[in-house]
């Protein structure tokens, strides 16, 4: 795994996993990465051996694992990421299932760019609640161009 490139999904659903796990559990082993991304341990012990050798975590077989500085930089980004697709989606009033499943699916696929032009529009409609009620209601008039999302979305 190369130290320069930008980290994989794959990483950073890793790092924000074990960020997690030691944030409410104080700790994170390789059982406890593989049951919260629901993959085999043994998969989950190889790729935290290849997160060791990048650097973006502390690694001792058969013990815990600490993130490095430069796996909480990864961490708190991605992190930081699904809190501003969170409140976005929330203020869209978007039930929880979709959100979930919808910040998992785009959360590692937006510029920077976009993710901050996301946030401002969600600061924008937190600021103006008046503005945010208007288009709760807009949301409900029916539109004569709006696409119409499949069955169980």
């Amino acid at each position: 795994m190369k130290t320069d490139a930008l980290p994989s999904t794959s990483t950073e659903d890793y790092l924000e996993r074990i960020h997690e796990l030691i944030e409410e559990k104080g700790y994170a082993r390789a059982v406890d990465i593989a049951e919260a991304l629901k993959i085999s341990q043994p998969s989950v012990t190889a790729m935290v051996q290849k997160l060791a050798d990048a650097g973006y975590l502390n690694y001792q077989k058969y013990r815990g694992l600490t993130l490095t500085q430069k796996g909480r930089a990864v961490a708190g980004n991605i992190r930081a990421r699904h809190q501003t697709l969170e409140r976005f989606f929330t203020l869209l009033d978007l039930p929880l299932e979709t959100r979930e499943r919808d910040i998992e699916g785009i959360e590692h696929c937006l510029s920077p760019v976009t993710l901050s032009s996301l946030a401002r529009l969600a600061d924008f409609f937190e600021a103006n609640p008046r503005i945010l009620r208007e288009l709760t209601a807009f949301k409900k008039r029916p539109a004569s161009r709006r696409v119409n999302p499949p069955a169980g979305r």
